[in-house]
């Protein structure tokens, strides 16, 4: 029987559902996830978004352009009014906030969330910080909080984005055609997706990209994540 089909016959009549999700610290090697706390963060993780930098950077999120850190600032408070929690990431070896992300849409009675509103920094080009982060991230969903599905989405069009959710191994599952209006235009939505059953290889692979052993004296990786991946699940297969 296919993976797929044991998940659609497994047996969750005793299924409660999932606690809501709290602010939360995650610390890794590289890397710590931290709750966003405007009073203590905001001037640093606009700082460490580019500053009026911001707009390119967030050109895919469909609020409207920032005018400057107190629009930035509002609409963080707004967001969080709506269920997000908001967190910062902040790099262990230099103390600086190098990008966000949020906890969003959780559908604690289904075990369902999502990772959204996320930004990087340019600090985290060409390093192991965005894979941490995110590892960190879904880690605590699946293992602490017991969900059974962490969402991705984004604008169809940020070929980045679909990149980076392939990467980390969530599972491409289509596009929604006219799923809303971002800045005066049609997007359509990609989603993608982890679920419970795929986090021990997921886990693993994680695990095994962010070891000391994987990267040379030079910082880089020797083997690629999704390499690493396919090579668990070839194991276990067997």
């Amino acid at each position: 029987m296919s993976p797929y089909l044991e998940e659609r016959m497994r047996d969750l009549s005793n299924f409660k559902g999932c606690p809501a999700p709290q602010p939360v610290t995650l610390k890794g090697r590289f890397v710590t996830v931290e709750p966003y706390v405007r009073e203590q963060h905001l001037q640093a993780l606009w700082d460490g978004l580019g500053g009026m930098a911001i707009n390119p950077l967030l050109r895919y999120f469909a609020q409207p352009d920032f005018t400057g850190m107190e629009d930035f600032s509002n609409w963080l408070h707004s967001v969080a009014k709506s269920g997000w929690l908001t967190h910062i990431f902040r790099d262990n070896s230099s103390g600086k906030i190098v990008g966000m992300a949020n906890y969003m849409r959780a559908d604690p009675a289904n075990g369902v969330i999502e990772v959204g509103g996320v930004a990087h920094g340019p600090d985290m080009k060409r390093s192991p910080l965005s894979t941490e982060v995110h590892y960190l991230m879904a880690k605590h969903i699946f293992e602490a909080l017991g969900y059974r599905r962490y969402e991705w989405k984004c604008d169809n069009l940020n070929e980045a984005s679909k990149t980076t959710a392939a990467r980390y191994g969530f599972t491409f599952e289509g596009v929604f055609r006219q799923h809303m209006i971002s800045k005066g235009r049609n997007r359509d939505t990609a989603w993608f997706s982890m679920i419970d059953s795929e986090w021990p290889v997921l886990n693993a692979a994680f695990e095994a990209w962010l070891s000391p052993d994987n990267f040379d004296a030079d910082g880089k990786q020797k083997r690629r994540l999704e390499d690493i991946r396919a090579e668990i699940s070839k194991e276990q297969a067997v």
